[in-house]
C-alpha cells in the first residue's frame, strides 16, 4: 500500500507525494547510481548547504553523519572544491521540475524513497546517464586513485551519485 509523504518546508508548503516502491529498490534498470543519498551527504556534496532546510522529509539517518553547512562552503565537499552552479542557473536553463524545486538531488532523494513519476523519472535518468562522459574523461586523463586529478569534475560526479573515488 502506498505511503503518502507530506512536505511542509519553505519551498513546498502543502506538497505531498506517494511512495509506491520500496526504499532503495525497484529502480529503472538503466539507473544504477553508485551512491545513496545518505552516502552522498556523508561524503560532502553541494557545499554542504543543499537540503538543510528540508531534512524533516527524509530519514534522520541520512543526516547523522552528513557534512552540512549553514552556507555554501566548498571546503565541506569531499574534493574540497566548488562544483555547483547556483539554483537560479538551473531554473534559468529549465532543468528544474516544479515538484522538485531544489533540482536533481531532490528528485533522486524522493526517487530513492520510492516516489515514481514516470515521465520525470525518465528525464532525470537521461540527465544522469549524460554524466558518464565525465567518468570517461577522468578515466582517460587521471591515474586510478589519484584524487588530486580533476577534482572539480570528480566532485561534480559525486553530485550525480557517481562514486568518482573509484576511478
Amino acid at each position: 500500500m502506498p505511503r503518502v509523504v507530506h512536505v511542509d518546508d519553505k519551498m513546498q508548503q502543502g506538497y505531498s507525494y506517494e511512495l509506491t516502491a520500496p526504499e532503495g529498490k525497484q529502480f529503472d534498470p538503466e539507473f544504477k547510481p553508485g551512491l545513496t543519498p545518505a552516502h552522498m551527504l556523508e561524503l560532502g556534496v553541494f557545499g554542504g548547504h543543499y537540503m538543510t532546510d528540508c531534512q524533516d522529509e527524509f530519514p534522520k539517518s541520512w543526516f547523522a553523519h552528513a557534512r552540512l553547512s549553514d552556507h555554501h562552503d566548498p571546503s565541506v565537499n569531499f574534493f574540497e572544491t566548488d562544483a555547483s552552479q547556483p539554483l537560479h542557473v538551473w531554473q534559468e536553463k529549465g532543468w528544474i521540475y516544479p515538484d522538485d524545486p531544489r533540482g536533481w538531488f531532490q528528485w533522486y532523494c524522493r526517487y530513492y524513497m520510492g516516489r515514481r513519476i514516470p515521465e520525470e523519472d525518465t528525464r532525470q535518468i537521461k540527465r544522469w546517464k549524460m554524466m558518464k562522459r565525465h567518468v570517461a574523461q577522468v578515466q582517460k586523463f587521471c591515474q586510478p586513485g589519484d584524487w588530486s586529478c580533476r577534482r572539480r569534475q570528480r566532485q561534480a560526479l559525486l553530485h550525480w551519485a557517481y562514486d568518482s573515488r573509484e576511478l
